[in-house]
């Protein structure tokens, strides 16, 4: 059980990171996506700090802070299910995947991260 938590929260990690980078850089595909569901593009480097916060309290977990690593996975969840919505309702389901896929990624944290 251990081992799974690590490779899913690793992989967590390493997906929230590369968010967060984008976002700080303002990526074309970011922009794109934000325009899309109708979020502002001034609020790109507050997500991506959220995202990368997400990702420094998973990686505290591993380090042994067990409750600061369990409340960034909910926290991620909590995103990830916000965006989820916002996709839902801007009715935009081309890359509805994304947000999704990070979400079940932030979910699976979660629940290993209790559980062991």
């Amino acid at each position: 059980m251990f081992l799974a938590y690590v490779c899913v929260t690793v992989l967590t990690v390493l997906a929230n990171v590369w968010e967060a980078v984008t976002s700080f850089a303002r990526a074309r595909f970011v922009r794109a996506n934000a325009a899309d569901v109708g979020v502002p593009h001034s609020w790109l480097p507050v997500l991506g700090a959220l995202k990368g916060a997400g990702a420094v309290g998973l990686v505290l977990g591993l380090l042994g802070f067990r409750s600061i690593g369990i409340a960034a996975a909910a926290g991620l969840v909590f995103f990830m299910i916000c965006a989820v919505a916002i996709h839902v309702r801007a009715r935009v389901f081309h890359n509805i995947v994304f947000p999704g896929a990070f979400l079940g990624l932030a979910g699976a944290a979660l629940v290993l991260a209790v559980v062991r």
